[in-house]
């Protein structure tokens, strides 16, 4: 993404808050969308800069604009990144643009998603851990309908006791740079944890035989 102008400009929170610092956009609060104290607001683009910019030296709560379709809303951002030529393999079509913004310290527990992704590291680095979509049942999903693609095992707090096989499951792990891309194929699971301020795009794309899915 060396070509991409959000290489340059994504890192400077001036330009940032010049051209979408008046948008209203939702953020999640919390630990992570798994927990009793998570909740979700809206709030001003500038706002969130501020807040993003605290939580990287104060223990205030964890704000983190997730998943967010934020081109959608903000064409200068849009045109500040280009999809990858990696989206279009196999005759599929895009799905779905998405924001991943906040602090060191933001995480998206272990879950799995139905479509193609890349995931475009544009600003800051994160940890990442993939499970092959074939050990779904040892990763123990949800039985809830609106959960069932997300596990019960906090990666982050491994209980050993209910969940005595999790540290014998083979992953694959990296730390994702700046400027770096990464592949998720359908139906892996993954657990994503920003180790510094952080801003990511992923783009999700269909195989050309399930669009009309």
């Amino acid at each position: 993404m060396d070509h991409w102008p959000a290489k340059s400009k994504w890192n400077d929170m001036n330009y940032l808050r010049r051209v979408a610092g008046f948008r209203t956009v939702p953020v999640e609060v919390g630990k992570n969308y798994l927990c009793s104290e998570w909740k979700q607001e809206l709030i001003t683009f500038s706002e969130f800069l501020e807040r993003t910019r605290s939580n990287d030296t104060t223990s205030m709560e964890t704000t983190y604009l997730a998943q967010h379709q934020l081109f959608d809303q903000i064409q200068e951002l849009r045109q500040d990144i280009v999809i990858p030529d990696y989206c279009f393999t196999g005759g599929g079509e895009i799905r779905s643009l998405n924001a991943w913004f906040g602090p060191a310290g933001t995480v998206t527990p272990l879950h799995h998603d139905p479509h193609h992704n890349i995931l475009a590291q544009v600003v800051g680095k994160k940890y990442v851990r993939l499970y092959s979509a074939s050990l779904s049942d040892e990763l123990h999903p949800h039985s809830e309908t609106m959960l069932s693609n997300s596990s019960q095992v906090d990666l982050d707090n491994i209980d050993e006791k209910e969940f005595p096989n999790i540290l014998d499951l083979e992953f694959q792990d990296c730390i994702l740079e700046e400027g770096e891309m990464l592949y998720i194929p359908p139906k892996w699971w993954h657990y994503v944890r920003s180790l510094t301020t952080s801003f990511s795009v992923s783009f999700w794309w269909s195989d050309a035989e399930k669009l009309d899915d």
